[in-house]
């Protein structure tokens, strides 16, 4: 009778620990081992007229499974969240050299138009227009310089200040960089159906060393971080005011700031539930 109650004992622990291995989650690791630490104690208080128990080896045994497990499966979620970051990663510079491909071949067919027009109007003998054209073949070749140098320098970009006021309040901001030739576009991309509300641009201007100046303001806004796990998601407690204030000692005057955000939509929107209430108030 003993040894068929034992093993009873033992199925019953085993199935709750097999349970909380299958469901659980890494950060649940301390509550499914006090679930399971109770469940050892409630066997030796009904199996203790019968000096039945769990071990303390085998308890350790099984409580060492579910922290390895939590690890587990914390690895796993770490090793799919960098896949994911590096095929983001990869799908932001394809679109980069897109359109650093675009651009140049752009620039190329207008330097070419430009070349033939001049060399019409030196063999016309107009001097004036063959120097005005010289000067517009000029800018564009300048303009090709600046697309190569894009390509070249990895480390050139836009650094951007945005917020979402919509979405998440007042005193956070979103700190980042782009090689895009119009930053815009990343904003805008930003802005898709993740967020209620588009983002607003506080400041957006371009850097030699866009890497630079993103990885500095970084650390001085490391103790405002949101996210202390995922170090790519570049959000930070921080109004727009602050963020000048760390701009500023890393980008000089050259900054145009913009304090308050439009929210265009928001402002809307919180202007049109006022009304609703008020409409609905006098009802």
């Amino acid at each position: 009778m003993i040894r068929d109650y034992s093993k009873l004992m033992l199925r019953a622990f085993n199935a709750e620990a097999d349970v909380l291995v299958r469901g659980l989650k890494p950060y649940a690791l301390p509550a499914a081992i006090e679930r399971l630490t109770k469940v050892s104690q409630t066997i030796q208080r009904l199996g203790k007229t019968m000096s039945i128990r769990v071990t303390d080896e085998y308890l350790r045994l099984r409580i060492a499974e579910l922290e390895l497990t939590a690890d587990f499966i914390q690895k796993k979620a770490e090793e799919k969240e960098l896949e994911r970051q590096e095929r983001e990663r990869l799908r932001e510079e394809r679109k980069v050299q897109q359109e650093i491909e675009r651009e140049r071949t752009k620039l190329e067919k207008e330097r070419q138009h430009y070349l033939n027009a001049l060399d019409a109007l030196i063999a016309k003998g107009d001097l004036e227009a063959v120097e005005r054209m010289r000067s517009q073949v000029s800018d564009v070749e300048r303009a090709i310089s600046d697309v190569d140098y894009r390509a070249a320098n990895i480390r050139a970009g836009y650094v951007y200040v945005i917020s979402n006021i919509g979405s998440f309040g007042e005193s956070l901001v979103k700190v980042g960089m782009t090689r895009r030739l119009d930053p815009m576009d990343r904003i805008r991309e930003l802005s898709d159906a993740s967020v209620p509300f588009n983002f607003d641009v506080h400041a957006l201007f371009f850097s030699k060393d866009a890497v630079g100046i993103e990885s500095a303001m970084h650390t001085r806004l490391a103790k405002n971080r949101i996210n202390l796990v995922n170090l790519r998601r570049e959000f930070f407690h921080a109004t727009p005011l602050e963020a000048k204030a760390l701009l500023a000692e890393l980008a000089g005057d050259l900054l145009t700031f913009h304090d308050i955000p439009d929210a265009l939509e928001y402002r809307q929107t919180q202007k049109l539930v006022s009304e609703r209430r008020s409409l609905e108030g006098a009802g």
